[in-house]
Parts: structure tokens; sequence; C-alpha cells
């Protein structure tokens, strides 16, 4: 990943920091073809930058060990070609390889090196997928045989922070800080409160995943109710225009207005009745205009 160093170098924080090409002979003269070879790595790796190169190194380390006995000596060549492995896979942003790639080595989660098992954690959660280790963390963890190594507690601790809790699982987070011994007091302390933490931050996210549907339910049956409303208006205004416009309607308003013409002894040929009886005739163009659109609409239009 040549774009993004701070993830390549994250990882290795907790491992003392990228191989030098010195350490490896300094510490395991024994293995002579594959000291040689985590040196090239090494150096392909740090100072010429040539990661594929240096991941192609370490498969033929890899190979040269195969046919030696097990020792000590051996089982640190064979961490440190995955420490430099590692790091090169995640510079050429094919981090996703690094478990299958570890796993084509040790066979079984409960032989990879503490080393090795915390740079598959922290680099899996660098990059927000912290369940791709949570099965192999978890082998490794329930292994008797790694529960009495000193990185145990720290390991434990890592796997709770960085793998249980972002993954959401609570309780198994739970039930192994309350139960592991390799976890100090204190440690036990902050990792329930993180815990506790974690827990009402679900409970607030479940209520406002509950209290999303309801909320859309109440908006739609609002929704449905306004267009219902809007609905019988329209009809209601329908049938209001078509009663104001239908003929005994129009014969029942003239005959009101003869009526009261006799009844208070209008005179039309009053000067003071002319802006009445021009009134009153618009009224009836207007009545008499939209009773013809309404039943030749085609007509008034040409």
């Amino acid at each position: 990943m040549k774009s993004d160093t701070s993830t390549s170098a994250v990882p290795l924080k907790g491992l003392g920091g990228p191989l030098r090409s010195s350490e490896p002979a300094r510490a395991l003269p024994a293995v002579t073809p594959a000291v040689h070879l985590l040196e090239e790595a090494s150096d392909l790796l740090v100072v010429h930058l040539d990661f594929p190169a240096a991941l192609e190194t370490c498969e033929r380390a890899w190979q040269s060990l195969t046919e030696e006995p097990s020792s000590g000596t051996v089982l640190e060549v064979k961490c440190s070609l995955c420490v430099v492995g590692i790091q090169a896979l995640a510079e050429m942003n094919r981090w996703r390889e690094v478990l299958p790639w570890v796993l084509q080595y040790y066979q079984v989660p409960e032989k990879l090196p503490p080393r090795v098992l915390e740079l598959c954690i922290l680099l899996y959660s660098k990059m927000r997928e912290p369940g791709a280790v949570l099965d192999v963390a978890a082998a490794w963890l329930q292994d008797p045989d790694n529960q009495g190594l000193p990185e145990y507690g720290s390991l434990a601790e890592l796997h709770l922070l960085r793998v249980l809790l972002p993954s959401g699982r609570l309780s198994e987070a739970e039930e192994l800080a309350a139960g592991s011994s390799a976890i100090g007091k204190e440690q036990r302390v902050e990792v329930l409160q993180a815990i506790q933490a974690a827990r009402q931050r679900q409970c607030v996210q479940e209520t406002l995943n509950s209290q999303e549907p309801q909320k859309l339910s109440q908006e739609g049956s609002f929704s449905r109710k306004l267009l219902s409303l809007l609905m019988l208006l329209r009809r209601l205004w329908g049938s209001a225009a078509s009663h104001l416009l239908s003929q005994p309607f129009r014969k029942g308003l003239l005959a009101a207005l003869i009526l009261c013409l006799l009844v208070l002894r209008f005179d039309p040929a009053a000067p003071s009745s002319l802006p009445f009886l021009y009134q009153l005739a618009q009224l009836f163009r207007r009545i008499q205009k939209a009773t013809l659109s309404r039943l030749y609409p085609l007509a008034l239009r040409d």
C-alpha cells in the first residue's frame, strides 16, 4: 500500500518496527540459507521498497526451511519471514491475503507465533475488518498451550478491544474479560468499562432503529389522511359547482330576484338602480359562459 504508509507502519509498531538487514543474521547464524534470504527480503522491503520481490524472497526462504528440523532458531526465522511478508502484502494493498498467506505455512491458527497474531489483529483492525481475524484469534486464545505464554494477556486484551468490541460481540468480550486470569486487575476494569460503554451505545442504536419505522409509519399515515381530505374537498367543490351551474338553480335565482324586486318595489328606471342592474347582468353573463364552457368546451375554444 504505497499510498497509505500509515497503515503499514501501524501493525509493526507493536513489534519494534520494520526488520533491519542486520537483525536476523545477528541472532540466527545456524540457518545460513534462510537467514541470508531473510536479510535479502528485509533489504528489499525497507531499503529498496521492492515489495513484490520481498514477498517472493520470503516464500523462497520458507521453502528452504521445510526440510530443516524444528528448533527455536527455525521458529524465529519463520516468524521473522512472516513479519516481512505481511508488511510487503500490506504495502501492495493486498492486506486481505495476509491471513490466508500466513495460515498456508502454519496450517492451524493455534500454531501462530504471538507476534504474527498481534500483527494480523492490528492490520485487520486498522482496515476496519476485525471480523476477518475473529475465528483465528479466538482459536489461538482457547488453546491450552498458548494460555501459558507471557504474551497471552496482552493478546487477549488486544482481541477484546480491537476485534470483539468493534464486531459487537459484547457477551463474548465480557466472558473473556471476566474469565481470563492473564488479564490484570486494572486492565480488566478498563476492559469492562469499555464493554459497558459499547453496550450503552448498542442500546441507543437499537432504540433509534426501532423508532425509525414507527416514525415513517406515522408520516405515511399523515400523508394518506391529507390526501383523503384533499380528495374530499375536491369532490365537494365539484358537487357545489355542478349545483350552482344547474338549470333549476339558475331558474330559482332568477325567481328570487324578481320576487325581491316586487317586494321592495324596485324601480329599474331610476338612475340609482343602474349599477345594480349592470352587476346583475354581469353575473348572469358569467353563469351563462360557465355553463356553455362545461357543455361545449371545444366549441368555445375554437
